[in-house]
């Protein structure tokens, strides 16, 4: 069985009325003005660009932290992971393993080193001892690939849980659903900035994080507090060969191709988090490096006890639920942890749980939103189309213009991809992160002779090679149930099959390519290297002397 299985099967099966759907959008509302009050309140402080971009560096270590848990747990972490452990128990918990551990990454390579050298983007940091046009070019169009593919996977999580909420089994009204989803995003940014949405993310941290807390007791407690026998209630639930839900295996052990594919998908879930722009933005939200590290210690802290929870509720949602309803349900995989909240609660749990899942992606398109403006019209605009000659307010006019144009994508995007699991869509990001950005940030800070040539056949090799191998794969096209006869791919079309590449995550290879191409481009260049230059970042990047302080206005 793919990773795609889990979004797909029971299609033909009649839509599910869950709760009521007056008190879901009646909670759904109450959040969404509470939230909006609070991003009015934090636009008026919005004079510049460091305050539209960076919230005037003004968050603390452990509030930053708990923003970037907020940015982090998105859709994936929550619907995804739990649908995918229900269905597949132990493959579908190594997702959860796979983004934890890539915080690791995050602390130790780049946290403090990025926050000390750069003010508002990644490219600052790639382009302070390079060439600043051409490097900034290539970051920006980067980031906005990463940015387009997380979208995709929120904006497939909205329309799958709001399906589910209000009984829509229609691609069109499911559409209208994804739609409203990004024009509220698009409100929260263009008013908001970063500080407003950063607000919104240590909120919906919080809400998440108890919300889960409590479900997970809730669930532990229908069990006696023992493990084994939640384990144990999953396999009977799942029927014949239930059992294969705590062994490796179920997903990825049937062939030597699904366990390529699962190495492929964790070599791009470990390494793409010290590679997602959005992520790496967070940290120039806080006044020095230190609080740049607290932010990541406290992040680690929050994302591993929820992910913790995930397995109970994952195995919770196989066990009380069953495989079977929630792949029959509108939202397939993504429906587990609102149909386990509606078993434990009713209505009134539901309501709430799916309120904070719908907060989830509403905060995480906010931050990727927000992102992709900044990198667009600090990077594009500012930078390489005005050579640095605009004034900070014009800076962040473009920057919202942006946000309007990034919303309209992301809406188109996540009517295609309305359907697909959610957890697996966001692995593509992280595999383009890791393949475009991670070799050119590690060079930069570490490699002395690294140079600009170097640094632009890392990027655009790495970028071009992941979504070219992506358009190629099964996930795009060509992948059909054997028992249902139905497209699993993005092109719903079963005639239509371009798939040459056989991987569902082409990270394995696009990955080693990067970094291949970043030493031989820097091989092959005449570009002389800058060893002051690299003396400079190096002193900034471990000491912060001369880095960007906070500012007040």
């Amino acid at each position: 069985m793919s990773a795609l299985t889990a979004t797909v099967l029971a299609a033909a099966a009649p839509a599910e009325q869950v709760g009521e759907p007056a008190v879901n959008i009646a909670i759904f509302g109450a959040f969404v003005l509470v939230t909006m009050v609070i991003v009015f309140r934090a636009s008026r402080n919005n004079r510049s660009a460091a305050d539209y971009y960076a919230a005037g560096r003004s968050f603390t270590g452990p509030q930053n932290g708990t923003a970037i848990a907020g940015d982090y747990l998105s859709a994936a972490s929550f619907l995804g992971i739990c649908g995918a452990i229900a269905v597949y128990g132990y493959d579908g918990f190594l997702y959860s393993i796979g983004f934890l551990v890539a915080w690791l990454v995050a602390l130790l390579l780049v946290a403090e080193l990025l926050r000390n050298t750069g003010r508002f983007t990644m490219a600052d940091v790639l382009s302070f001892r390079l060439r600043q046009r051409p490097v900034r070019m290539a970051a920006a169009i980067s980031t906005l690939a990463v940015v387009f593919f997380y979208l995709l996977a929120q904006m497939a999580g909205a329309g799958g849980l709001v399906a589910l909420l209000l009984g829509i089994d229609n691609a069109a009204a499911q559409g209208l659903v994804i739609a409203v989803v990004g024009a509220l995003m698009i409100m929260y940014v263009l008013v908001g900035g970063m500080k407003g949405t950063t607000w919104v993310q240590i909120i919906k941290a919080v809400l998440l994080i108890a919300g889960a807390g409590v479900m997970t007791v809730w669930v532990l407690a229908r069990y006696g507090f023992d493990l084994s026998a939640l384990l144990q209630g999953a396999i009977d639930t799942a029927g014949e060969g239930g059992e294969t839900l705590i062994e490796p295996g179920r997903q990825y052990g049937a062939s030597a191709l699904t366990q390529l594919n699962f190495l492929s998908l964790a070599l791009a879930l470990v390494l793409g988090t010290a590679g997602l722009p959005h992520v790496l933005m967070r940290f120039y939200t806080v006044p020095s490096a230190k609080e740049a590290r607290r932010s990541v210690v406290w992040a680690i802290w929050l994302i591993g006890i929820f992910y913790l929870f995930t397995l109970v509720l994952g195995y919770g949602a196989g066990a009380i639920v069953g495989p079977e309803r929630i792949l029959g349900a509108p939202g397939k995989a993504n429906s587990a942890a609102p149909l386990l909240a509606y078993e434990l609660g009713g209505v009134f749990l539901l309501g709430i749980i799916s309120a904070v899942a719908f907060a989830t992606i509403l905060a995480v398109v906010a931050g990727l939103t927000i992102t992709a403006a900044a990198s667009f019209a600090h990077d594009i605009y500012a930078s390489v189309i005005k050579r640095g000659e605009v004034a900070p307010d014009g800076e962040v006019r473009v920057a919202r213009i942006t946000v309007v144009a990034i919303g309209a994508l992301a809406i188109v995007g996540g009517i295609f991809a309305n359907g697909q699991n959610v957890a697996f869509l966001v692995a593509l990001a992280f595999a383009v992160a890791a393949s475009a950005n991670l070799p050119t940030i590690i060079y930069s800070l570490f490699w002395k002779r690294f140079n600009t040539a170097g640094a632009l056949w890392s990027m655009y090799g790495g970028l071009v090679s992941c979504v070219l191998l992506i358009a190629l794969s099964p996930v795009v096209s060509g992948k059909v149930d054997p028992a249902t006869g139905e497209s699993l791919s993005m092109i719903r079309d079963t005639g239509v099959d371009f798939a040459v590449f056989p991987l569902e995550n082409p990270g394995i290879v696009s990955i080693p390519l990067a970094f291949l191409l970043g030493i031989v481009g820097t091989l092959l260049s005449k570009e002389k290297p800058h060893p002051e230059k690299f003396a400079e970042m190096e002193v900034r990047s471990l000491t912060g002397a001369g880095a960007e302080k906070a500012t007040s206005h």
